[in-house]
């Protein structure tokens, strides 16, 4: 390779995750020459080291969970459940695979050049990439930074990868831990430490706040906490992680909770005390990019920063770290590059949580709405009283929906249950569109199925609940 400066691009992608990629095709099929670079793999964090093997691990895990209770069915199972963790990572990286390879299926079929190499930003419109092969030079029209976030380390407890683990670490584990702490009580290690505990583990989660999932309804919580318990999963809220050490079979974990010293051992222990924007190492100071105090890049509502033809998306926008964000924006971002008039518009953000049972929200709490000015209504169904949820042995939780009291358009919806991740699509259109309960209450559910808790729930707002009793 030689320093010979390219053609000019007319759109760089810095960034192969589920921002970057999206955002090189949705820019391709506008008609720009796209040049996308990465130093890892097709899909970032979320297809190789974060959703979908998170994802995939926790649906194994669940598999296991409905072995062990099939009895309640009249299913006998005998002899003892094996879970083999080399053969489960494998079929996880194979389900990673196979979705790697539609990733560059799709931008090779859309035009889009791809380089596996680092990207570092020399001066305005201009990139350098270091490649297995030399340096390439690039000039570019436009750049849309797509850089993600990375784990956030504990100065007392970095992770050695070894036995002080991050997400990522977590997901390739050889072996069921036999205790597992996990330090941070929000989704990434409730997801993870209840996956675990299912696999075979102890787990003990160390929460710094009073509450797992900070910043969740506890109306949601309260659910989830009761199968934690149901699954031994011991959790200690105010809990300050004071540092810790791999001794080479186990870590020692020094915790002060409620102003009392102690330290708890377990043979992994897992940090997810949240995540940092990626903002480093890439040259953003030499073309002048500015940073909120936070170090997250500082977007406008068409994703443009503070230089005009540059983009940022994604977790290093800061905002909520969603991967359907990161692809939402990436659409954004490539279409103003393509001279479109495109706004980010966040009528209803939904969030998941595949925690045990699933926990999934979108629009406004019924606090968060009087706070705002509304005058609301809300109405809650449980899925004890749904014939499906009931038939699949898995009937805890409820789905509720707040809605304004005049109009009864739909201001949020909020649900733990089985299947919740899947459910909440339903309520975020009908929040993009206005919806109110009325309509959707008219809409035809079919029987017996899990999305009807939502009709119900939309018919206990118009206050002519079938199956519930009114409140008066």
């Amino acid at each position: 390779m030689t320093n010979e400066a390219k053609k000019e691009l007319d759109l760089l992608v810095i960034g192969a995750g589920s921002g970057g990629y999206v955002a090189a095709i949705r820019a391709a099929q506008l008609g720009k020459k796209v040049v996308l670079v990465d130093k890892a793999e097709l899909g970032g964090v979320c297809l190789n080291r974060g959703c979908i093997p998170s994802k995939a691990l926790i649906s194994a895990s669940e598999r296991v969970k409905h072995i062990q209770h099939a009895g309640t069915m009249g299913i006998r199972v005998s002899g003892e459940v094996v879970v083999d963790m080399p053969e489960v990572v494998k079929w996880k990286d194979g389900i990673v695979n196979k979705l790697t390879s539609g990733v560059q299926t799709l931008l090779k079929g859309n035009g889009v050049e791809v380089i596996s190499g680092e990207a570092y930003l020399t001066a305005s419109h201009q990139v350098k990439i270091k490649t297995a092969d030399g340096e390439l030079l690039y000039t570019y029209k436009d750049l849309i930074l797509a850089i993600g976030s990375l784990p956030t380390e504990l100065k007392s407890l970095p992770f050695d990868q070894e036995r002080i683990l991050s997400s990522t670490e977590a997901l390739t584990l050889q072996e069921v831990p036999k205790h597992l702490v996990v330090v941070g009580g929000g989704y990434i290690g409730l997801e993870l430490g209840t996956a675990y505990a299912k696999f075979g583990a102890k787990v003990t989660i160390l929460e710094g706040t009073d509450t797992i999932l900070p910043g969740t309804d506890s109306a949601l919580t309260n659910v989830v906490k009761r199968h934690l318990k149901d699954l031994g999963i011991t959790v200690i809220t105010n809990a300050m992680v004071q540092g810790g050490e791999n001794t080479g079979e186990e870590v020692n974990v020094r915790v002060q909770v409620d102003g009392k010293d102690e330290v708890i051992n377990g043979d992994y222990c897992l940090v997810s005390i949240g995540r940092k924007p990626n903002t480093g190492k890439i040259g953003l100071e030499n073309i002048g990019v500015e940073l909120d105090q936070r170090g997250f890049i500082k977007i406008n509502n068409q994703c443009r920063t503070t230089i005009d033809h540059v983009y940022a998306i994604g977790d290093c926008a800061g905002g909520d770290l969603l991967a359907h964000k990161a692809s939402y924006e990436g659409k954004i971002a490539a279409e103003v590059a393509s001279g479109q008039k495109s706004v980010i518009d966040f009528q209803a953000m939904p969030f998941v949580i595949f925690s045990d049972p699933e926990v999934a929200y979108t629009g406004l709490t019924e606090k968060a709405a009087k706070e705002q000015g509304y005058e609301t209504v809300s109405s809650r169904f449980p899925f004890q009283a749904n014939g499906r949820a009931l038939s699949i042995s898995d009937a805890d939780g409820f789905v509720q929906i707040v809605a304004e009291k005049e109009t009864k358009r739909v201001l949020g919806v909020q649900m733990v249950g089985p299947e919740v991740s899947s459910l909440i699509a339903e309520a975020v259109f009908a929040i993009e569109t206005g919806a109110t309960a009325e309509d959707l209450s008219l809409t035809i559910h079919a029987h017996p199925t899990l999305p009807e808790p939502l009709m119900e729930a939309a018919e206990g707002i118009m206050g002519h609940p079938i199956h519930m009793l009114s409140k008066k």
